[in-house]
């Protein structure tokens, strides 16, 4: 007998080089899937039509077999009588990188489907959802009238996209079947057409849009349940100062009046109680114009929601308010589309606390939102921002961050403001020229 097979040793390997291979090999796997797995997400990026997106999918579906064919070890069960260790065991961060794919396999097949289409189905999908609240809901006469409107006018959109000539069906006097029929046949009209998802992108962007719109104007269609609503308003004497109705609706009209009279009770009535995006877009476009105190709290509640429209409101109002300047400085540092309102109600108030934080944006990576601080730093004319709008001026790569701060400079108008931006009079960039040129350093005669 040999010296190995004297101590059980037969050139086979021990358990523990087995599982070390083992997990050796896995690892390996794991990291070959991986690199996979970015050019996938390079190939998803550089898909251009549903075919390229197709091949995308497929390639994604034969990965996630080869994925989950990797089957990772339960990591050992702690020994009692040792001492627990800190570092995770071999299993475990096999296990954790096995997680981590999935996770990234299970986003770029979320973004797969995020660039498929828009398609014609799509479409018919809308169209179906709005003949369904036509015929789920009881309308009055109004609202008949009103639907009627909106899916002629849709019908008017959707024979021009697809050159078709779909009319409203006669169905007697139930306005809600005569629509419903009508929809049907734009609903034949789309199938018929055979829309690709590629080759006729445009048109089934035109036809979504009209959907929205279709649908937009569904919800503001009178209801039934719409009378309590009048009825609520008429007691408040909401209607009273209407003699006669020129605008359609009745609510327009009146909010119309309630405005030229400076009947603000009534118009913040008018968004408390209506549940119409009609109404409520009316009523902020007048107390925008208006810009009354008596507004600034539901502003203010509004506003701490993320309504760019509320944010507008308080800027017209022009209250230097603590709690108005808090609520709009939290949407400083914030997307671009909560920046631009908030700057430019702040630049409106010209509130000597958000110089700071608005300077601080003159150097964010996007040029819109650099443009959008130093207007809104020309509005609030504190000469502290004369020298970071003077490095835009003279540093910022995009000609229309330098324009606004040359206008700024000269909203400021202070002799060292006004003497930075003349030194631009023969500037590159065609709008800073023109600021140059209206700066008048000579003294007032």
């Amino acid at each position: 007998m040999s010296e190995d097979e004297a101590n059980g040793d037969d050139g086979a390997a021990k358990p523990d080089e087995e599982e070390s291979v083992d997990l050796e090999a896995i690892d390996e796997q794991l990291s070959t899937l991986a690199d996979e797995l970015e050019a996938l997400d390079a190939d998803l990026e550089a898909a251009e039509t549903e075919d390229d997106l197709d091949v995308v999918e497929a390639d994604l579906d034969s990965f996630r077999e080869d994925l989950e064919s990797v089957e990772v070890p339960e990591p050992p069960e702690p020994d009692e009588d040792e001492e627990e260790d800190d570092e995770p065991a071999p299993e475990e961060e096999l296990q954790e990188t096995y997680d981590e794919i999935e996770s990234d396999l299970s986003d770029l097949e979320s973004d797969l489907e995020d660039q498929r289409g828009p398609y014609g189905e799509d479409v018919v999908s809308e169209i179906n959802s709005a003949s369904g609240t036509i015929t789920g809901t009881r309308w009055t006469e109004e609202g008949n009238a009103e639907l009627i409107e909106a899916v002629n006018a849709f019908c008017d959109d959707l024979n021009d996209l697809l050159d078709s000539s779909v009319t409203l069906v006669d169905k007697g006097e139930d306005v809600s079947a005569q629509l419903d029929a009508t929809l049907d046949d734009t609903v034949d009209a789309v199938e018929d057409a055979n829309l690709d998802a590629d080759d006729d992108a445009e048109t089934i962007a035109g036809l979504l849009e009209a959907t929205d719109d279709l649908q937009s104007d569904i919800d503001d269609a009178t209801e039934w349940s719409d009378l309590e609503v009048r009825e609520q308003l008429r007691r408040e004497g909401y209607y009273d100062v209407l003699e006669h109705v020129k605008d359609y609706p009745p609510e327009w009209h009146a909010l119309k009046v309630h405005e030229k009279r400076g009947n603000v009770d009534m118009i913040l009535l008018a968004l408390e109680t209506f549940d119409s995006d009609f109404m409520e877009e009316h009523c902020m476009e007048a107390l925008e114009r208006m810009g009354p105190e008596e507004a600034i709290e539901p502003m203010l509640q509004k506003a701490n929601r993320r309504d760019e429209a509320a944010m507008a409101v308080l800027g017209k109002i022009g209250v230097d308010d603590e709690k108005v300047v808090d609520a709009l400085l939290d949407y400083v540092d914030s997307n671009p589309n909560l920046q631009q309102p908030a700057f430019r109600a702040l630049g409106e108030i010209g509130t000597e606390d958000a110089v700071e934080p608005i300077a601080q944006q003159l150097v964010a990576d996007e040029a819109d939102v650099r443009s959008w601080a130093a207007r809104a730093l020309g509005l609030i004319g504190d000469t502290r921002a004369i020298e970071p709008l003077a490095d835009v001026l003279e540093t910022d790569d995009a000609d229309r961050a330098r324009a606004s701060a040359a206008w700024a400079l000269r909203q400021i108008g202070t002799t060292e403001a006004l003497e930075v931006v003349a030194d631009y009079d023969d500037d590159r960039a065609y709008l800073v020229q023109a600021e140059a040129e209206r700066v008048d350093l000579e003294p007032a005669a």
